[in-house]
């Protein structure tokens, strides 16, 4: 996670990567879970997090939360595991 933790983010959601020169804008959801993994949280303390904060269903959770992690390991945030 170490990727994650280089970019600069504004509390709108718009990110910068320093390395790459990229930048792109989270949306709330996104926002919430870039947070969370840059504290270290689990992925299961992450999609409880999301079940706290949002009106959603446990599915909707854990496919948003999948689908958002495969878009950062196609931005190269994450590592491919």
């Amino acid at each position: 996670m170490e990727e994650l933790k280089r970019l600069a983010i504004n509390e709108e959601g718009f990110a910068f990567d320093p390395e790459t020169g990229n930048s792109f804008v989270l949306n709330q959801t996104g926002l919430f879970i870039v947070k969370k993994l840059r504290e270290g949280l689990s992925e299961e303390k992450i999609i409880n997090e999301i079940l706290k904060e949002f009106e959603v269903e446990e599915e909707t959770a854990r496919r948003d939360f999948y689908d958002f992690m495969e878009q950062l390991r196609i931005l190269g945030l994450i590592d491919n595991k």
